[in-house]
């Protein structure tokens, strides 16, 4: 197929893209590199899919309206994956525009695309943090999310909300993927677990919000991946079980459905950081903070609905995962 990907210099979208080009797709990367953090790691990721068959790249914001189009209508995807974003819960407290020029005019634009030129599935990125104040465990997503806690988690929300907008109207199927704490080699600098891998390995204290004791479901990116393309290669239809006398905000009577994404087995912090000092062969000193605001205690996905309807079963243990972690960074940054 011929798959467009935006974020293709991200951490899930480079991983997603060599898998994609593994198995014989042709993919179009679509990506601004911007400086939310380094871009030279957004470069090396680049780097490795340049040069690779059936890869090309356009350099653009999503904002960036005829820029979208022009992609659309030149390289003719048969299949949008939408990972681009401006990411980050804390950011969105300090520059709350960014959130909304990209995750909300940039996503239009991709819809407006997708109606335009002709789609026949777009995967996109939401997030667990619409779950934002609910407490009952797992998250399902079948509840109702209408509290988020951040601007990032009411953008996912909307782009949810978009999505079926357009779903409905012009026939597009659409998936949204509420992605859970993704981690693992190439991952993203803003994250825990290399802020705690950069900083125990200089021998700085790190920062331990809400004294460790929030959990977190931990999910490595070769299963996130693993899930994406299970949903990227089934199209939904309408739900026939669909009951609009109870609705739910899991799927509707348009082509239109969102999952869960997440490794099912939610993790204490303090024993992520555990596992952490033992691959790494040092402990960390921990300077214990309050929570921070705009986080969430717990989070815990309920995959049942993405188990039931495409096989996918995440494998990835946390101790595999930060030991494949750490090793990629070792050799990244040589130290």
């Amino acid at each position: 197929m011929r798959i467009l990907v935006t974020g293709a210099a991200g951490f899930i979208g480079s991983t997603l893209t060599h898998r994609l080009l593994e198995r014989g797709d042709e993919v179009l990367g679509f990506d601004n590199l911007n400086d939310y953090y380094d871009p030279t790691l957004k470069e090396a990721r680049l780097a490795r899919l340049q040069g690779r068959p059936g890869f090309t790249f356009v350099r653009a914001d999503l904002e960036d309206r005829a820029a979208v189009d022009r992609a659309f209508k030149e390289f003719k995807p048969d299949r949008v994956v939408a990972l681009a974003a401006q990411a980050g819960v804390r950011y969105s407290l300090e520059n709350p525009r960014a959130y909304i020029d990209s995750n909300i005019v940039g996503f239009l634009n991709i819809l407006e695309a997708c109606r335009h030129f002709g789609c026949e599935h777009l995967v996109y990125a939401s997030s667990s943090s619409v779950y934002g104040a609910n407490r009952k465990l797992p998250f399902a997503v079948e509840d109702s999310v209408d509290h988020p806690v951040s601007l990032y988690a009411a953008s996912k929300k909307a782009n949810e909300l978009m999505a079926h907008t357009y779903s409905h109207l012009y026939g597009i199927p659409t998936t949204g993927l509420r992605f859970f704490t993704v981690y693992g080699p190439w991952g993203r600098p803003d994250m825990a677990l290399f802020l705690f891998t950069r900083k125990i390995l200089a021998g700085e204290p790190i920062d331990v919000f809400n004294h460790g004791r929030h959990s977190r479901d931990f999910t490595y990116v070769d299963d996130i991946v693993e899930g994406v393309i299970r949903t990227l290669d089934r199209p939904p239809g309408p739900d026939p079980a669909y009951d609009p006398m109870h609705p739910t905000p899991a799927s509707s009577t348009a082509p239109y459905r969102v999952y869960n994404i997440g490794n099912n087995q939610p993790v204490e912090l303090l024993r992520y950081i555990e596992v952490l000092e033992d691959a790494l062969g040092r402990k960390a000193e921990m300077r214990l903070l309050p929570m921070q605001p705009g986080d969430v205690p717990d989070t815990y996905a309920d995959v049942s609905a993405l188990q039931r309807d495409t096989g996918y079963t995440p494998s990835t243990p946390i101790e595999t995962g930060v030991r494949n972690f750490v090793e990629w960074y070792r050799d990244y940054y040589k130290v």
